[in-house]
Parts: structure tokens; C-alpha cells; sequence
């Protein structure tokens, strides 16, 4: 199977040789995390199966969140920690979009336009869930922020799971939405580019007056969709959470500085083949990598952690199990034996080999000395 690590290793040096200088510093950690991620660089430990009389090499992963190989367990963590704050109501995906007008600004001002775009939807979805013609009360929601289209074209949108339904403070009750209708589309879609709008010429004058005023006067795409009742709405969501740009069983072949991919188009839901140049390729895939530490998943309303007290009261009013205060606890992860699926124990731990003063990694990773070289000049 080709992994993305393959391509930046085959195509990563010739990448670096023409846009190093203009690359963010989470592109190229993403670059070399990538590259390291579970080899013996990263360190890691030596099992031992005492029935079939053998060892194995497990590596560390690089932790990176933009790494394929490092995603894949995550999802089902969070699913499992989220049903805490599971209510046994209908649930929503609601999807806000910033337009094409926009995303050459958002890709160069990440941190500024993301953050923008989840308070201007969050503001909307406030702003209508409190009016009584729709649900008249506090929704709880949770926000997960995607940049990425099928086809790793930059894309930003925000998808929301939330509650069918809110907390009436005046009523201490809570009010029920329809269950296939939460809030009308044009509405959310007139009040998010208003909410947008401002919060970007309050945040940054000079960029608001760059643009243009037609995108001001088109509708702007917002989507609501119904997704089913308590734990179906995370386990929907929870596809979106740990998901990046593209993983690597989507990748069919690289060949002759080309990389041929399969994605799913979501008109036809039919599947279809992309051949990409192996640079374009690196490019679409690292401008999908966050600004580091920003927070691509946040909880609001009910399902913010300042509301706990609140969300147990909602939770009793709609008939639910208290609220429990775990702590979270790293799943113990079981090495088990490729042959007979026995435990395999742990006999040597391999050191992590220290990167420090622009060292570069050992000689025999030749392909990764060279491209650390470059990120270290």
C-alpha cells in the first residue's frame, strides 16, 4: 500500500527545493512527523511471543494530527468519552461554508478566519435557537472544523452536531424541535454572512476592505441535515472528528512523479480516480495542516464544559443517567502476536534518537537526512 509517507519521501527534497522559503513552520513539522512516524527513529519496543518464540519491533507514532497512521484510534476515544454528553433527542449536522470569494484570504490568515467562522456560526446558531418561532432554548452542540473537498482542494466549513430541541430557562423545560426541521436555511445563511461580516472588518479593517462587495450580497451555502437520535449523532460525527485531508487507503499508485487517487463523489456518491503531479499533491495536502494549537473541535451551549451543572438538569429533566466525572485514562494498548493473536510482553524498549542542535537523524536514513537538513538551514 503507498502511504503519503512514501511521497514525501520520493518527492519531499524536490517540494523543499522550491517553496521552503514560504512554507508555515506546522508544514514542515508536519513534513518531518510524518516521515518519522513509527520508524526507528521515533523509538519504540521489542515484544516477545512466549508460544510462538519471536520478537517484534513496535515503533512510537509521531502524534501529529495531520498523520495518517496516527488518527486512526482517536475517533473511537472520543466516541467513547462524547457519550457522556449524549442527549436521547434528535440530532442535526448543520454545515457552514465560507464562500470561494474568501478562501484564498482564509488560507493565507488561518488563524484570524477560522477563528472568525466558528464564532459567527456559533452566534447564528444561538441567535436562532432562542427565537420561540424555531426552539426557544439553550441547544447543545459540538463543532468539528474541516478545510478539505474530496479531491484536497481547499475548502473550509464548519459541521455541527446539534441537539433537535433547547432549555427554556423561563419554562424550566425542554422544548422539543420537529424532528426533520431545526432551522430554515436562508435564515442561518442571512444571519452567518452578517455575524461574518462584522466580526472581520471588528478584527481586521484592512483585509475587510479587500474585499470585494458582491461577496457580501450572495447567499452564502449553509446546510442542516437530520441525523438520528443520541449515540447515532456522535457516530456520525465522530467520522468527521479524526478524519484528515486523505488517508493512505485511498491512495492507488505513484508512479513516474504522479499520485493516482480514489475519492467518493457526493453528488453521485460514485467512485472516481484523480491523478495528481506528486508536488501539486504534497501542496493541496499540507495546506489542509492546522495553525498549531488551534482548536479544530469545540463543545457549546449544554455541551460546553461551563454548563456541566446545566446539562445534568437537562439531563434529569429528559429522564437520563447522572452525569459521571471520569477521568480519562489511555486505553492500555495489547501487543498481540501476528500468528497465534496471543499477548506478546514487552522484553526491550528501543530510545528515541534525539534530533537536537539541527542534528540530523542516522546515516542510513538517507532520504529523511536530507530533507532535515534542508528544514534546519
Amino acid at each position: 500500500m503507498i502511504e503519503v509517507a512514501d511521497i514525501f519521501r520520493k518527492h519531499g527534497k524536490s517540494y523543499l527545493d522550491k517553496y521552503l522559503s514560504k512554507m508555515l513552520p506546522s508544514h514542515k513539522k508536519a513534513i518531518c512527523d510524518i516521515l518519522k512516524c513509527r520508524t526507528p527513529i521515533m523509538g519504540g519496543k521489542v515484544y516477545y511471543c512466549t508460544c510462538c518464540k519471536k520478537y517484534e519491533y513496535s515503533y512510537h507514532s509521531c502524534g501529529n494530527r495531520s498523520c495518517p497512521k496516527c488518527q486512526n484510534d482517536k475517533a473511537n476515544i472520543w466516541l467513547e468519552e462524547s457519550k457522556q454528553l449524549l442527549l436521547p433527542v434528535n440530532h442535526f449536522m448543520v454545515t457552514f461554508t465560507i464562500p470561494e470569494e474568501l478562501r484564498d484570504l482564509a488560507r493565507r490568515k488561518q488563524n484570524l478566519f477560522y477563528s472568525i467562522l466558528f464564532k459567527a456560526s456559533s452566534k447564528t446558531l444561538d441567535k436562532l435557537s432562542l427565537d420561540n418561532k424555531y426552539v426557544g432554548g439553550k441547544l447543545g452542540y459540538i463543532g468539528i472544523l474541516h478545510t478539505w473537498s474530496r479531491t484536497l482542494i481547499y475548502h473550509p466549513h464548519i459541521h455541527y452536531i446539534v441537539t433537535g430541541g433547547g432549555y427554556s430557562k423561563d419554562n424550566d423545560k425542554w422544548n422539543k424541535s420537529r424532528s426533520n426541521f431545526l432551522f430554515p436555511i436562508k435564515a442561518l445563511s442571512k444571519i452567518f454572512k452578517a455575524k461574518f461580516r462584522d466580526l472581520l472588518q471588528k478584527e481586521n479593517q484592512t483585509i475587510f476592505n479587500s474585499i470585494a462587495t458582491n461577496t457580501w450580497n450572495k447567499p452564502w451555502i449553509v446546510n442542516s441535515i437530520p441525523v438520528g437520535r443520541g449515540d447515532k449523532a456522535p457516530k456520525y460525527l465522530a467520522q468527521y472528528v479524526f478524519r484528515i485531508a486523505i488517508s493512505s487507503g485511498r491512495i492507488i499508485s505513484l508512479k513516474n512523479g504522479v499520485v493516482t487517487f480514489k475519492y467518493q463523489d457526493s453528488d453521485t456518491k460514485q467512485w472516481k480516480i484523480i491523478s495528481l503531479k506528486a508536488e501539486e499533491f504534497i501542496r493541496r495536502y499540507l495546506q489542509h495542516v492546522l495553525p498549531s494549537g488551534f482548536v479544530k473541535v469545540r463543545y457549546y451551549g449544554l455541551f460546553a464544559s461551563a454548563n456541566r451543572k446545566l446539562l445534568s438538569k437537562v439531563r434529569e429533566i429528559l429522564g437520563c443517567k447522572k452525569l459521571e466525572s471520569k477521568k480519562k485514562t489511555k486505553p492500555k494498548k495489547i501487543f498481540k502476536c501476528k500468528d497465534c493473536k496471543k499477548e506478546m510482553i514487552v522484553v526491550s524498549i528501543i530510545p528515541r534518537y534525539a534530533v537536537l542542535n539541527n542534528k540530523a537523524p542516522p546515516t542510513n536514513h538517507g532520504v529523511l537526512n536530507n530533507i532535515y537538513s534542508k528544514l534546519s538551514a
